[in-house]
């Protein structure tokens, strides 16, 4: 399922203009991932990146059930 993952991140990361989501862990239908504070758009909080990463992949994937992140 990680590849499904990651493949999902990597379609909507572009839009996001952010340069680094990294996946971290998928297990128990919660996907985790770290988005790097110094590469997010201008004005665009982590929250709001997480929430639309979380709405792409549980579109892709969906046995995902949440998308979290971690420090």
């Amino acid at each position: 399922m990680e590849d499904r993952v990651q493949k999902a991140i990597d379609k909507i990361q572009p839009a996001l203009g952010v340069n680094a989501v990294e996946l971290v862990d998928v297990s128990n239908g919660t996907v985790k991932v770290r988005v790097i504070a110094s590469t997010c758009a201008v004005g665009m909080p982590r929250e709001t990146i997480v929430a639309l990463l979380e709405e792409q992949i549980t579109e892709d994937i969906p046995e995902v059930k949440e998308v979290v992140a971690v420090d």
